[in-house]
This record gives structure tokens, sequence and C-alpha cells, in this order.
């Protein structure tokens, strides 16, 4: 047997405490970000680009990340442990491809619902290097390879373990066959916390930790306490400058760095997840390129670049940064669509990336012919989905010049009577975003 939990487990009534139950607004409000922190959110905040990499066992099934949720028993899911041998997988033409795309950091799932460990934990004997035939530490590589290429790595953690009978099972994962009624969360609370130990002492710097679960609970009648403030703080006195997010579809609480947006740019909520008002907070939205998460073999029904880029733009433009996922194949390749997809992103990037990377949000809202980011006294106008040649920008800033990113070629515009500019172009645009440079007083 793996070597178990040893000190940090028997003292889990110090960790966890007495109670379990506390509402959000009964937490201390007294977190201030260390300088460690504030460097990274600044940091973050002009990478604008990211990608998302959800993958695990539930791969080897190829029906996504919740296969485990809808119908099989974790005795009989397990076992694909026993089988996974992604003998494809080479951390360094993964982070090579994800850099060229022209994206800033790696996401990665360490831990997802189901349960099972991506790396060399010894709180368990359910992970890649002790429970499958494949023996090696994949998240050492993937780290090792973003320190060689210079990408930030973020490491996933999910607060939810469908198969553990120690967690208190909230509305999901109740037909695995697991002790839906009995659980031990302190138990179950130190388990996490020595993982996170380990991810944040064995795999290098972490620039953010990426919590996903709290949802799990939010139907009890009687407020369930994650004790969260103890776990961030354990997270941020390991590393000063790893920043904390919760995709919880909540307003921050306190001790977060970042807000997360699930499926919708920030303002936005066409999924249902993402209603909450829009922080102070570095912003992030994460989606797909297909329809799922995890590797779906059915699901091949990508995104054309087109509308990756817009998204990305639209994204930027909104002043959040796009966290874009891919679900690697259970051979441990990444899918040949995604991998088309990051090429003519990176195509794109690499002649547009000034006007995304480092900018913020212009002084107005998205248009109906497309959006805005600023950098300086430079603004930069996406136009995506133009009426027609005429277009109106009501921005408060005064425009001295207007020019086409790319060429440079001078473009007319007059004041707006009710204040900003009209622009006239020489003809409607078509193309996947068609950028003109106002150069502002």
């Amino acid at each position: 047997m793996k070597r178990l939990l040893s000190a940090i487990l028997l003292a889990g009534g110090a960790l966890a405490g007495t109670s379990a139950l506390m509402t959000a607004e009964n937490r201390p409000q007294s977190y201030q970000p260390t300088p460690e922190v504030k460097a990274s959110q600044a940091e973050f905040a002009e990478d604008r680009f990211g990608i998302f990499l959800h993958w695990g066992i539930y791969s080897m099934f190829a029906q996504g990340e919740w296969y485990l949720n809808y119908g099989p028993t974790h005795a009989e899911y397990s076992k694909a442990a026993g089988g996974f041998y992604p003998i494809a997988f080479n951390a360094d033409e993964w982070v090579k491809a994800i850099k060229d795309a022209g994206a800033k950091y790696i996401c990665f799932t360490t831990r997802h619902h189901d349960g099972f460990s991506m790396y060399d934990t010894d709180a368990s004997d359910y992970n890649i290097v002790d429970a499958t035939p494949f023996k090696r530490d994949i998240l050492k590589e993937l780290s090792d390879a973003c320190q060689r290429h210079d990408i930030k790595l973020h490491l996933y953690y999910s607060h939810i373990d469908w198969g553990r009978d120690d967690y208190p099972k909230g509305r999901t994962g109740r037909t695995t066959g697991a002790d839906t009624i009995g659980c031990d969360w302190p138990h179950y609370y130190n388990f996490m916390n020595t993982q996170l130990k380990e991810l944040l002492t064995n795999y290098g710097p972490v620039r953010c930790i990426w919590f996903d679960g709290w949802w799990d609970h939010d139907e009890d009648s009687i407020p369930f306490n994650w004790q969260l403030d103890e776990q961030y703080a354990l997270v941020h006195s390991l590393q000063p400058g790893c920043m904390i997010g919760n995709n919880h579809h909540q307003e921050p609480f306190e001790g977060e760095d970042i807000q997360i947006f699930e499926r919708d740019i920030p303002g936005q909520n066409t999924a249902g997840l993402s209603g909450q008002a829009i922080s102070r907070l570095p912003l992030e939205t994460c989606n797909t390129m297909n329809g799922m998460w995890g590797y779906k073999v059915r699901d091949t029904d990508y995104k054309d670049t087109r509308t990756l880029i817009r998204y990305l733009v639209n994204t930027a433009g909104m002043g959040a940064n796009l966290l874009l996922n891919i679900g690697p194949r259970p051979d441990g390749r990444l899918p040949e669509q995604s991998l088309e997809r990051l090429k003519e992103i990176g195509e794109w990037m690499r002649a547009n990336g000034e006007t995304i990377y480092g900018t913020t949000a212009a002084d107005f809202p998205a248009q109906d012919w497309g959006t805005a980011t600023m950098k300086g006294k430079r603004m930069f106008l996406h136009v995506m989905s133009p009426e027609s040649s005429v277009i109106t920008v009501p921005t408060q800033f005064k425009v001295k010049k207007a020019k086409e990113y790319v060429g440079g070629k001078n473009i007319s515009f007059k004041k707006d009577n009710n204040g900003g500019v009209i622009l006239t172009l020489e003809r409607k645009p078509d193309e996947t975003d068609y950028i003109v440079e106002l150069e502002l007083a």
C-alpha cells in the first residue's frame, strides 16, 4: 500500500473545525492579496489566452468527464485505470502546440469529480502512477515542459469525489455505489489539503489553483461550510504568488484572486451558469472547442476557427481572459481538430496579438458591429458584424486619428452628435476581425 495520510490527517480537528455549517456571509472579511499575488494578477490580466486540459481515465470511456455520474458504479469504473496507458503522451509536444497558438498558460485537471489523481500522490493509491501500467507522473512531465517553454501552469482541483465514502454527498454522483448517507468530512477535508500541499510543493511554480464543485451543495437546506478560508490560507502560504479561483457560479468569495465565468463571456448568461455580478478581480471565461470538456468520441462538432477567434476577441473586449478547453484522447494525443484550431488561432495571434495581449476593455460595451480593446493611447476596434460600412463608436475619448491596423491606411471619421465618433470605411468588412486602430488624445 502507498503510504497514506499521516500527521496532517491526525490533526484533522485543527483544520476541519467542529462545525460544517456556516454561510458565506459569516466568513471573516480580512483577506489582503500579497504583493506576489498582485504580481500574478497583473501578469494573468495581460495574458488574455490560456488552454484548459480535461484529461483523466474518463477519456477511456470516450463519454466525457461526467461519465461516472450517469450510471456506472465506481467499483467498475475504477477498473479502467488498469488499462490506462497513454503511449502517445508527450508533454513537450502539447506545450509547444499550445504556445504556438499564442496561449500564455495551461490549466490542467489534477483530479476531477471521479476522484482519479493525474499525478503521483501519497494520499491515495488511485492515481496515474500507482493504479495504471503507465507508471509516469504526467503532471511532473507537464510542469517541467511548461517551465522549459515559459508557459504558466494552473491546476484544476475538484472539491467533489464521487467515489470516496468520506466525501459528504451532494446533488451529484449519487449512483456510483459510494455511501450517500455517511461521511467523514474532517477526514476528507484533510485528504484534499494533503493533496494541495503536494501539488504546491512538488511541481514547481503554480500560478493558480482552479477549484470546482462548490455547487454540489448549493441546494442544501442548511448551507454547507466547505471551510474555504482555511484552505485558501493553506494555498497562499505554500506559494505566496499562487492565485485562487473557484468555479462556484457566485460572486467571488473572500480569499479569491480571479473571477471565473463558465461557458459565457462576463456579462452574458446564455448557458445559465454565469449570472453573477462582475467583480473588480481579473476575469476569466472558460469554454469548450466542441461541446464537452473531456474526450467524447461522438462529439466532433468543433467550433470553427473564425468562431473561436471572435470568442477570444469578444472576451478580451470585456477585459477578460479566455480559457479554451481541449479534451485529450485516451492515447495521450490532442485531437486532430483541436490541433488544427490551435494552429490557425496561432497564425491569427501572431499577426494581431498586440490588440489582445495586455489590453483592457474600452469605455463602452460591445456594439452590434463588434467590440474594442485598449492599450494606453491606442484603441483597437474589432469590427466583426457590421450592418454597413459606417460604424458608430460611442467612446468619450478624443480621437486624433483612425487607420486600418493592417496596412495603416487612414480612415475618415467625424464626431457624433451624441458623443463618440462615426467612422466611414471603404467597404463593409467580412473578415474574421477587421481591426481599426484609433489614436487617442
